[in-house]
């Protein structure tokens, strides 16, 4: 369009006013950032200045600041050892020892028959009573059990839960193996917890993104739980497990040991004194959660029950219980039966003595016969000391005894464990007097008809006690518990 000589003119002038108005409104904003700014910088160097003065708060000033110096040290003192080792040549008294065995015999609820021994920290006898009788020692096993596998197992290896892939080019089939780990958790793998160390979610998102990377999203689950063949339960057993509290069949893997925490409380994963009924097929519990977790994962899964193949490949995917030290630390403190059994069959595995409960008993009596452990009269129905029948000498229990104080081979792992008065395990609250606190490391054994401690004791002037004590159909067993609980009070002052 073309425009009139006119029009044009009149249009260029108000392009040119239009200008000059934009030209005069940036002029002004200009002025006012310029003015802003230089507002600023004198209102902080106004405050500035001020804080140099301290006329008002801030970080600056002009006063001088103090150093603190410290004197050179005039001399050095090299560090020393926290703890020695325990004196094992302080004598004992043998006739104050006699009178403490005399004390406990006329201790309400003991009874007549019980047996008692006290040695010095070599294990030379120096006060007993009927140490050559046989008794039911109930939980007190468990150190047998406990040395023997830490004798012979690598304490610092690992329990694993593994997933292979097998019949991956005909009917993708995921196996899940275990390898004894029967403190698994639901979740990922707890590195601050024994109980729970290795994690169900954990295996099912390292097994997932496995399968995935190969192009599986659809598997067939089976479970392999074969390890530990049919016998995983010692005969009359049942006897002493009332509702399933006590004891379940040894397993390649577990949940948290199989058990059932509805209703109940406790303080953590690994410290709790409640006993909750355990499941008795904790293999199918366990897979029965991974398989949720594996399809929480975007994996589709069916069931199956062929376990071949494993040979063939490697696993995808597997997860590592705590060290076997610290599920051994675990065992003791809760006097777990079943984990003592499972501690008994691996190691009647790698001794090859069978793959079953009488292997088992036969294990643990081949590592204590190797290492002089007494062994006369001993009958082991079970490593846990909850089957009734089992029976053995205090000598044995003293035995292992020197054997852990002595910190050679396992004994360091076996001793670990073992409940401390104050302050850990199933002895916690057995403290005879303030002063025993700390003093003693403890195993017990309670059943119906038994009361039973062992353990090793510092005395409270130097040197170190060995001692073992059953009482069997003690005719009050509360009472029984508290003559013993003074008897170790009385030998930490020996």
């Amino acid at each position: 369009m073309v425009l009139s000589s006119k029009r044009k003119g009149n249009h260029v002038a108000r392009g040119v006013a239009a200008h000059r108005g934009h030209t005069r409104h940036a002029g002004h904003r200009l002025v006012v950032v310029i003015v802003s700014v230089a507002l600023t910088l004198a209102a902080c160097a106004g405050y500035t200045a001020a804080d140099i003065y301290d006329v008002v708060p801030g970080m600056l000033t002009l006063r001088s600041a103090s150093v603190r110096t410290y004197p050179d040290a005039a001399s050095s003192i090299a560090a020393g050892t926290i703890a020695g080792e325990a004196n094992r040549n302080v004598s004992v008294d043998a006739a104050k020892a006699e009178e403490l065995i005399n004390t406990l015999g006329q201790a309400g609820g003991v009874g007549s028959d019980f047996s008692v021994v006290i040695a010095d920290a070599n294990g030379n006898i120096v006060a007993q009573r009927e140490a050559d009788t046989e008794r039911e020692p109930a939980s007190t096993v468990k150190t047998l059990t406990a040395f023997a596998a830490a004798s012979t197992l690598d304490m610092g290896g690992t329990l694993d839960t593994e997933t292979y892939l097998t019949h991956a080019d005909t009917n993708p089939t995921l196996v899940l193996k275990g390898h004894g780990d029967m403190l698994l958790g639901e979740g990922e793998s707890d590195p601050n917890h024994i109980n729970g160390r290795a994690g169900l979610a954990t295996l099912a998102q390292s097994a997932a993104k496995a399968l995935k990377e190969r192009g599986v999203t659809h598997v067939a689950l089976a479970v392999d739980d074969t390890l530990f063949g049919d016998d995983r339960t010692p005969d009359g057993i049942d006897q002493n497990n009332d509702g399933n509290l006590y004891y379940t069949p040894i397993s390649s893997m577990a949940v948290d040991g199989g058990r059932d925490w509805s209703g109940l409380e406790r303080s953590s994963q690994d410290a709790f004194t409640e006993y909750p009924v355990l499941s008795q097929h904790t293999a199918a519990d366990a897979a029965s959660t991974f398989k949720t977790l594996l399809a929480a994962e975007g994996i589709e899964v069916d069931d199956s029950d062929d376990i071949s193949g494993t040979d063939a490949t490697g696993p995808i995917a597997k997860v590592s219980s705590a060290p076997l030290n610290e599920v051994m630390a675990f065992m003791l403190r809760h006097s777990d039966n079943t984990l003592a059994q499972l501690f008994a069959r691996l190691t009647a595995l790698k001794l090859g003595t069978g793959n079953d409960t009488a292997a088992d008993a036969q294990a643990v009596t081949q590592v204590l016969s190797e290492h002089d452990v007494p062994t006369q009269g001993l009958t082991l129905t079970s490593c846990s000391g909850l089957a009734p029948g089992t029976r053995l000498r205090v000598g044995t229990l003293l035995g292992v005894q020197q054997q852990l104080v002595s910190l050679k081979g396992g004994a360091a792992a076996a001793i670990e464990g073992m409940s401390v008065p104050g302050l850990t395990g199933t002895a916690r609250y057995r403290v005879g007097s303030q002063g025993v606190r700390g003093l003693a490391r403890l195993k017990t054994g309670s059943l119906s008809s038994v009361r039973a401690l062992t353990g090793n004791v510092s005395r409270e002037q130097g040197g170190l006690l060995l001692f073992a004590v059953i009482v069997n159909n003690p005719s009050d067993g509360s009472a029984a518990n508290s003559a013993i609980d003074q008897f170790v009070a009385q030998l930490a002052q020996l």
